[in-house]
């Protein structure tokens, strides 16, 4: 072979194998020191893309995560604030029963009058929790939703009673006479806005459509009972609740049921109560549990528009949790009214109206505590799924991504080798110039 000198040939090709040598050379130690066989696009340019859609929803997923973790401290802080309002109207329904019983004299039940208006103050003050500065069982977290009247259904009745049947001639749901003779007496009680209006009256030739057209009294007030009863049904069905949905009966069979004169909390009835007495004053046990059987069926609401909480738990827009919770407050429960008056316990008749009053909030407040246990539990369902989906994304982009330690050691060992042997014959390489300069000599 000649010896050219202008063009050491030997020493070029040896450099440019060097150079190849050493740019996979640092490639193997980017991804031995990274741990990634894909660090950028020009490794792997579809990898490289698959792994950065699956970085993204690993985030997105974590973050959405984190989102039902922060919901779920929101839903503690909600129902901690319902089960201290439960807590209160258990010791409420106490007090009422104790006043109703005549071995209180009246400065006593002045006296648990005074512990009730205290409780019922701090139902006000329950209601005001907040989460990061959001109220959240004050009734502005109310889904949308018309306005609906109280509506108090029987199913304690025959099916055959009427509004228009005497109150002698009723019977019971298994067709037995309630033994209500023309000379008994009738206390009719209603709880609405605070206050509690009774009157009593004798049973006569009464129908039950009778009964709820009596003016009642509260002390020098007195309402016509037409004017807190706007009217009254009989049948299976009963009205539509908020959203728009028919309420049926519980066994879809007739029954009687009377709504309240308006819609919202401002007319609500917060009880009916109807107690029969004989003529020495005994009462009528079984006439008074079928009587005094009016449960609320349709709850008094206001019109809304839709407040309710949304908690974002997907990774796409709108893949959310919505979270509405009901009015909390004393006088959304039929505690209290809006000029401040509270139930009213001070005579046995307005303690009896109390505990059906107390009974109807207590229902509607463990109502709500459910519902905000059905979305807590809800909330920690989605979060198990979503460390679950997050740690198989995490798995799949690994295999794409993630480098064999094993593998790119070995590959980076061969290239070193690689590298030293071209340094050396590089080295050789460039002895072909002494050999000319010996020819020279």
């Amino acid at each position: 072979m000649a010896m050219v000198v202008k063009n050491n040939m030997s020493a070029v090709n040896t450099l440019n194998i060097l150079n190849k040598n050493q740019s996979a050379l640092a490639k193997s130690l980017q991804k031995v020191s990274s741990g990634m066989k894909i660090n950028d696009a020009g490794d792997d340019a579809s990898g490289y893309a698959i792994s950065e859609r699956m970085r993204v929803q690993i985030r997105s997923l974590d973050q959405d995560n984190q989102n039902t973790q922060n919901g779920n401290s929101m839903m503690k802080t909600a129902e901690g604030a319902v089960a201290s309002t439960v807590e209160i109207l258990k010791t409420l329904k106490e007090k009422a029963i104790n006043a109703a019983n005549d071995t209180n004299t009246d400065e006593d039940r002045r006296t648990i009058q005074k512990e009730i208006n205290q409780m019922v103050d701090q139902i006000d003050d329950n209601a005001l929790a907040t989460y990061n500065g959001k109220y959240l069982v004050d009734g502005s977290r109310n889904s949308v939703g018309t306005a609906t009247c109280t509506t108090l259904s029987n199913s304690a009745l025959s099916t055959a009673a009427a509004w228009g049947s005497a109150l002698t001639a009723l019977q019971s749901r298994q067709n037995e006479s309630l033994n209500i003779q023309s000379t008994d007496n009738v206390t009719i009680s209603y709880v609405r806005q605070g206050k509690t209006y009774t009157t009593t009256f004798s049973v006569g030739t009464n129908a039950l459509s009778d009964i709820i057209a009596k003016t009642a009294f509260n002390g020098s007030d007195s309402v016509k009972g037409s004017d807190l009863v706007g009217g009254s049904t009989q049948g299976a069905w009963i009205g539509f609740d908020k959203a728009g949905n028919s309420v049926y009966t519980a066994d879809n069979k007739t029954a009687l049921s009377v709504n309240a004169a308006g819609a919202g909390t401002t007319f609500q009835i917060s009880a009916f109560t109807i107690g029969i007495t004989d003529n020495t004053g005994a009462l009528r046990k079984t006439a008074n549990t079928a009587l005094d059987a009016f449960n609320e069926r349709i709850r008094a609401e206001n019109k809304s528009e839709d407040n309710a909480l949304v908690l974002q738990t997907g990774v796409r827009a709108n893949q959310a949790i919505k979270v509405s919770m009901t009015d909390m407050r004393s006088l959304a429960l039929g505690m209290k009214g809006t000029d401040g008056s509270v139930i009213s316990v001070q005579t046995q008749e307005k303690a009896n109206a109390a505990i059906n009053s107390i009974d109807s909030a207590l229902q509607k407040a463990l109502d709500e505590q459910a519902n905000i246990g059905a979305v807590q539990t809800r909330l920690r369902y989605t979060s198990s799924n979503l460390t679950t989906a997050s740690e198989n994304v995490q798995n799949s982009e690994s295999t794409i991504r993630d480098a064999d330690m094993a593998k790119e050691m070995t590959e980076y060992t061969k290239n070193n080798v690689l590298l030293q042997a071209a340094q050396s014959m590089l080295a050789q390489a460039n002895q072909n110039s002494s050999a000319v300069l010996s020819l020279l000599r």
